[in-house]
């Protein structure tokens, strides 16, 4: 279920929120096709944006962008594998499939009443078909994409997709807008600010930054939400040292306005992993 309509963020380039999760949908369209970034949570969720870009653009899908491994964003992908479009993903994509949505996809489908709002049985996991490793202009629908595959934040599979002729940013879950930043399945929470850093490199104060849940933001936006990286990033680092166990890590006021202390506890878990604990 959508949440309203196609939002025309530049021209030929559209965003739209569906439900469940409030999860964010790209289309680049061109002369000669729609290119869709992610693929939503099932495959009757990916046949509704179908049935969606038909009814509004009446164009056909000739290519799909993850942008990362998430079940969220991919367990769609079948759907248009099947129809033979041409899956772009960053090229981690296949192993995070294998450590962290295949056994869930599992684990789920054995025992659907643990998990009631995951509609799943139809699920078959399918990776991206071409997979990227390097930064990467390609022309679909006779429009530019760059592909930009980023070191580990989210997760270690997170592609950033900028349509340079529009100056719009596609960033997935490295930044979310209607809830905060999630953690857990791969993140890293200490690489995350740097990757942010990276990017802001590229983005300019008048670039449109689509994240993956919620409305479109400013750099000013990510500047912001880095900060916020910044700081977990530093509380982390300090209660390692001091060899506080991650349970009980004493996180400032600022970060609980932010994140909920579970999100907080779940960051401190995954970034104990990252420096080897």
């Amino acid at each position: 279920m959508s949440n309203g309509q196609w939002n025309k963020v530049a021209e030929g380039v559209f965003h739209r929120r569906y439900e469940p999760l409030d999860v964010s949908i790209g289309l680049v369209v061109g002369p000669t096709g729609s290119t869709i970034i992610d693929t939503r949570n099932n495959p009757a969720e990916a046949e509704e944006i179908i049935m969606d870009v038909a009814q509004w653009f009446g164009q056909e899908i000739v290519a799909v962008i993850n942008t990362h491994a998430h079940y969220d964003h991919t367990f769609g992908n079948q759907v248009f594998k099947a129809a033979g479009i041409p899956i772009y993903g960053h090229c981690l994509v296949p192993d995070h499939f294998e450590g962290y949505e295949k056994p869930h996809l599992a684990r789920v489908k054995s025992h659907p009443a643990a998990e009631p709002d995951k509609s799943w049985q139809d699920v078959i996991l399918t990776p991206p078909t071409v997979l990227i490793e390097e930064r990467e202009l390609i022309s679909v629908g006779g429009r530019d994409i760059e592909l930009i595959p980023l070191a580990a934040g989210h997760t270690d599979s997170d592609l950033a997709i900028h349509i340079p002729d529009a100056g719009v940013w596609f960033l997935g879950d490295i930044i979310e807008e209607s809830g905060p930043p999630m953690f857990g399945s791969g993140a890293h929470p200490l690489g995350w600010p740097g990757v942010l850093t990276s990017l802001l490199d590229d983005i300019s104060d008048s670039h449109v930054i689509i994240p993956g849940h919620g409305r479109p933001v400013e750099r000013s936006f990510v500047i912001e939400q880095l900060k916020d990286f910044q700081l977990l990033a530093q509380e982390i680092r300090s209660a390692h040292t001091a060899r506080i166990p991650a349970e009980r890590i004493d996180f400032s006021a600022r970060l609980l306005h932010v994140w909920p202390e579970e999100f907080l506890r779940e960051a401190a878990k995954d970034g104990y992993r990252e420096i080897g604990d």
